[in-house]
């Protein structure tokens, strides 16, 4: 009876989760209702009640199993040396193709910053972690450079989801840690 409720639970979340997302590529989440996503879940609202407390917390959830991932993701790789950070690039950007749909809606004007601000925390730690032990800059200096690293990155990557990811995660990834590693200056003559 138990495997029996919690697929239905699964199953009940997993269809809230998809009606708001696909009420979110339309719609911005401060306009939607929860009469709307259960109409679109055709689930009644005393069970999304039961899961949720309201459109933001189902937002919520969705953003953080993709944080959760992306951690995974990264915690796999270091960017200790620049063939590592293109690997590991490679492989968030490969991640980012593979659910692009859902990056592209939680990087949209009609998600809230949550998510963007979430997953700038989660780079900019190992940056700091893993990047920059060893640099001479003093600490005001390095948060000014992985901020500037880390949201110019999600604004590229924004702009790769929105133009149909137009380059190979391998070419964006090779793209994105030059400007990184070697600046403006060698790339732009």
């Amino acid at each position: 009876m138990s495997a029996k409720i919690d697929r239905r639970k699964k199953y009940t979340q997993m269809v809230l989760k998809d009606s708001l997302i696909q009420l979110l590529k339309n719609k911005p989440i401060s306009s939607m209702t929860i009469k709307e996503i259960c109409e679109m879940a055709d689930i009644n609202r005393s069970t999304f009640y039961s899961h949720y407390a309201s459109q933001y917390d189902l937002l919520h959830s969705i953003e953080e199993e993709l944080i959760q991932d992306m951690i995974a993701t990264l915690s796999q790789y270091s960017f200790s040396k620049e063939e590592d950070t293109l690997l590991m690039t490679e492989k968030i950007l490969e991640y980012i193709a593979k659910k692009h749909e859902l990056c592209q809606v939680l990087l949209s004007e009609n998600s809230d910053i949550h998510f963007q601000k979430k997953g700038m925390l989660i780079m900019k730690e190992h940056i700091y972690k893993n990047w920059m032990p060893n640099s001479q800059l003093d600490q005001g200096s390095l948060d000014y450079l992985s901020l500037f690293v880390v949201s110019g990155s999600i604004h590229v990557i924004k702009n790769w989801l929105d133009k149909g990811m137009d380059k190979t995660p391998r070419e964006l990834a090779e793209t994105l840690t030059n400007f990184t590693s070697k600046g403006l200056s060698d790339i732009v003559k």
